[in-house]
């Protein structure tokens, strides 16, 4: 009995060391784990201050970049990033233009585009790029009968399929739209070995153009069942993640068509706006690699989009209406080069930035023999009967001048440059008529010229023809002004053969100094054009029109024929 005993009392002995390293090991591991995380929490808080990030983001992505963000400001309490949306263009112009509130510290555009837009246009200190976080393709969206008609779903379909069909297709205006911008690098790339290259971008260019609309939404309301039958369209240039989402609703569904050569995609650009310094622009860089991130790229491809390079992650139930294979965008284009084919649809298009410097001196008072009217009047009947010459698109600015019309100066708004659609419904239009010539007042013509023109500059538009309209039916009284060499010299200094702006000078009646009109229109490359006779008025302004706004040889029909 005893041996038994000593035998049992062993292996008891030589179990309790091993229960007591197990409990040590998994004290240890308890320690461990349990000092991790109050390390990570620690780091979490290792800081004085929450630091604020702003970031402004195209819509469409938005919605992923607010989610990211909340799980980054509950995970680590050093930061707290704000995301809200806005469209490209409207931020675009908020950088340029300060409205007096808070620029974003991150701006996430849908396109480069935008970046270099405001670059061009001043609104960043030093030069910005960004960091693509996503793409979406550029394709051409039809209707599933439009489709059918040129062979799908047994064909794949191709751009010129769709281009040279007699399709109703929509266009997204360029100037504001970079899918807009795309299309026009599209059409030059199928067009490249035509006999005559350029004469047939200038056809394809200007049949897109008869159905071009202010943004790609507006074209979604021209598709069947969209609220605007009169001539639905078969089809328009719109990204692939806007044919999904649009897809997703089962309203009307849409084939994506892709590009063969690639064009230029969305590309989403994280850009650090030079306004973030020191702990701003450690959270935006922290926020950027979080974004980089597999569970971000999971959740935007989820929300249809592509990786930077093209790759879908995820296939789509429709499978039929759109690609899940790699589409590598093209590059986005330099500046210069959008530029050019902006110049060239606008000609095209007839679409332009017009800012009118309207003289209301004394002598436009004087009543016109023959009529029962005055100078003033039959000049802005023949301005108005003109803007009605211009698409609702072209964007239309009014000053008047005289001599003190604001304190010293010579000159005054009185409608900011706006869109024609949107000045005739907020009512901008019907100030034209308040209008009334100043009495006493002389002609402060080379300060108002110069003013308007240094403001045009500074808001050149590409893909618009920009342009400055002088109507005046005298010379420059203003004997505090600078003197006409003085800005005949300015004038020059301000061209920019990339960037042209001209000016058009219109002198009403006899008093005008033709050839000094003329000089000032010719330093920008620019025409006067003289009436005499005041009641000529309106031949001489579709005259002025039909220059400013068509492009020889190619524009040999009026504005707005």
């Amino acid at each position: 009995m005893g041996r038994h005993s000593s035998v049992k009392s062993r292996g008891r002995r030589a179990r309790t060391p091993l229960i007591a390293l197990s409990a040590l090991l998994v004290l240890a591991l308890i320690g461990w784990f349990t000092y991790d995380f109050l390390a990570d929490k620690l780091r979490a808080s290792s800081c004085d201050s929450t630091t604020v990030l702003n970031v402004t983001a195209s819509p469409d992505i938005a919605p992923v970049v607010q989610r990211t963000a909340a799980a980054l400001s509950s995970e680590d309490t050093c930061y707290e990033v704000r995301v809200s949306d806005e469209e490209s263009e409207d931020t675009t112009e908020s950088l340029v233009v300060s409205d007096g509130s808070e620029p974003p510290d991150v701006w996430i555009p849908n396109s480069t585009i935008w970046l270099q837009r405001g670059q061009a246009r001043g609104a960043f200190d030093s030069p910005v790029t960004g960091t693509s976080i996503a793409s979406s393709p550029v394709v051409l969206a039809l209707t599933q009968d439009a489709a059918a008609q040129l062979g799908w779903p047994a064909k794949q379909l191709t751009w010129a399929d769709v281009l040279n069909s007699a399709l109703n297709i929509g266009m997204p205006d360029p100037a504001r739209e970079p899918v807009g911008v795309s299309v026009l690098f599209g059409v030059r790339d199928l067009t490249k070995a035509a006999p005559e290259a350029n004469a047939a971008v200038t056809t394809e260019l200007r049949r897109l153009s008869a159905n071009t609309q202010s943004s790609v939404g507006d074209l979604f309301n021209l598709l069947p069942g969209g609220g605007e039958d009169d001539d639905p369209l078969d089809g328009f240039p719109v990204s692939e993640n806007g044919v999904l989402r649009n897809n997703a609703k089962q309203s009307t569904p849409l084939v994506a068509v892709y590009a063969n050569p690639a064009v230029p995609a969305l590309d989403y650009p994280y850009t650090m706006l030079p306004g973030a310094r020191g702990k701003k622009r450690e959270a935006a860089e922290k926020f950027l690699t979080v974004l980089m991130q597999q569970n971000t790229a999971d959740a935007l491809a989820d929300a249809g989009f592509r990786t930077p390079d093209g790759e879908m992650l995820r296939k789509r139930g429709t499978s039929e209406l759109t690609s899940a294979s790699k589409v590598t965008p093209a590059e986005i284009p330099q500046a210069a080069d959008v530029d050019d084919l902006l110049n060239v649809w606008a000609g095209i298009n007839l679409s332009g930035r017009v800012q009118v410097l309207l003289d209301v001196s004394g002598s436009m008072a004087e009543p016109v023999p023959g009529t029962n009217t005055n100078r003033l009047t039959l000049t802005l009947q023949a301005a108005q009967r003109g803007i009605h010459l211009m698409k609702p698109s072209t964007k239309l600015g009014v000053w008047l001048f005289s001599t003190k019309l604001d304190g010293d100066k010579d000159y005054q708004e009185l409608l900011p440059v706006l869109p024609i659609s949107e000045q005739a419904r907020t009512g901008g239009l019907d100030k034209l008529n308040t209008v009334r010539a100043l009495p006493n007042g002389a002609t402060g013509l080379y300060d108002s010229v110069l003013a308007a023109y240094q403001s045009a500059r500074q808001n050149y538009e590409p893909g618009r023809i920009n342009v400055v309209i002088v109507l005046t039916d005298g010379k420059n009284e203003d004997p505090k002004s600078i003197s006409r060499d003085a800005l005949l010299s300015e004038l020059g200094k301000l061209q920019d053969p990339r960037h042209p702006i001209l000016i058009v000078g219109i002198g009403i009646g006899p008093d005008v100094d033709a050839g000094e009109l003329q000089a000032i229109s010719g330093a920008t490359g620019g025409q006067a054009f003289t009436a005499d006779d005041p009641t000529k008025i309106d031949q001489i302004f579709y005259a002025a029109l039909s220059r400013v706004l068509c492009q020889p040889p190619d524009c040999k029909q009026k504005a707005g024929s």
